[in-house]
């Protein structure tokens, strides 16, 4: 019994090609307690390689968080089988704004300790005293009250090529850096402004709004289902997109347009871009904004040294990186030193205009 995908992805793109099939991106999640996560994993695996189902989908003891992509005309196939399972049954599917047959090239369903690494011990508070959920009306309607603090809870290389309108774009790395800065830059407001937050599909503001009520916050919101669900919302009720530029995305698309509006430059000229690429030097494989004139010049790479051993033979390049293991750049997201225009975003908060001193 096949219980792991066995193609590369360069296969499965051959496969999916020769298919003609159309596919659909989308994603989802639910915090429920799973009693035996492997036994689930294994199931659904078997079940959604037999449907095509591509993806990564992260299984725990506290729920399940998937983003994947399936044949269109399997879709209702997909609904079927996820409406048998009691904890799913009527789940919102987050369709993709913008589709891509290539989005995912491998099915990975893995077992976790949790489904998005917050770093927080769920024991120390009440994870289902959960914040306000509010639509794209709402929700535009409250970030317009002077009284909000609007806060993106992503990490910056997502925000820095789109966020909504005067939102709080924290300078970090990870989800749970951010948690203690907005606690403690606005430990002064926690009772006298609202507490507006926004992520990618809803998932980690599922668990920072119940954080920062546990912490004392009392108008706590959240935008439900994320960018992608607020898109759709725009769409179909014809309201204002106070979204500005791209919704940064995790799989092989990397990004959605929500607008226009180029706010990012590129980290190795400076001019007007918002196009991630990773290091095409595999000992790199940094991820960084690059335009299209310095992706011809530097040949996909970070660098000049990424550039000089990416012109090497292929078994050169491998036996330049035996025992050395991964360059942890790939970690960095553009923190990279000598990525000279890489937008430094520290002080963010002087732009909120909250008067610290109420």
């Amino acid at each position: 019994m096949q219980l792991y995908n066995k193609l590369s992805a360069k296969e499965r793109a051959e496969l999916i090609e020769k298919a003609g099939k159309d596919r659909l991106t989308l994603s989802f999640y639910q915090y429920v307690k799973i009693e035996n996560p492997q036994e689930f994993r294994d199931q659904l695996f078997i079940i959604w390689d037999k449907l095509d189902v591509l993806g990564r989908i992260y299984i725990a003891s506290e729920g399940i968080n998937g983003q994947l992509s399936l044949p269109a005309d399997r879709f209702n196939e997909f609904k079927t089988h996820i409406d048998t399972i009691h904890f799913l049954k009527g789940i919102r599917l987050n369709v993709a704004v913008e589709q891509d047959n290539m989005s995912f090239l491998k099915l990975k369903v893995k077992v976790r300790d949790k489904i998005v690494a917050d770093g927080l011990n769920d024991d120390t508070f009440d994870v289902t005293n959960k914040g306000v959920h509010v639509g794209a009306e709402k929700f535009n309607e409250l970030i317009e009250d002077e009284d909000t603090v609007l806060v993106d809870m992503r990490n910056h290389y997502e925000s820095e090529i789109g966020h909504f309108k005067n939102a709080v774009t924290p300078d970090v790395d990870t989800f749970r850096e951010s948690l203690d800065i907005i606690e403690d830059d606005l430990k002064e407001h926690k009772t006298d402004k609202k507490l507006v937050m926004y992520c990618t599909g809803g998932i980690r503001c599922e668990k920072a709004s119940a954080y920062f009520k546990h912490k004392g916050f009392k108008n706590v919101f959240q935008l439900e289902g994320g960018i992608i669900e607020y898109t759709r919302q725009i769409k179909d009720q014809n309201l204002e997109n106070k979204f500005i530029g791209k919704n940064f995305v995790f799989d092989e698309r990397r990004a959605e347009k929500i607008s226009d509006d180029v706010i990012a430059c590129c980290h190795q000229c400076g001019k007007p871009a918002d196009v991630h690429t990773n290091c095409a030097n595999d000992a790199c494989h940094l991820l960084f904004i690059q335009c299209n004139e310095c992706k011809e010049e530097m040949n996909n790479c970070c660098s000049t040294n990424c550039k000089d051993i990416h012109a090497l033979p292929y078994e050169e390049q491998k036996a330049l990186r035996k025992g050395q293991g991964n360059s942890n750049d790939i970690f960095k997201k553009g923190r990279a030193d000598y990525l000279p225009f890489k937008k430094d975003l520290r002080n963010i908060y002087d732009t909120l205009k909250v008067d610290k001193e109420k």
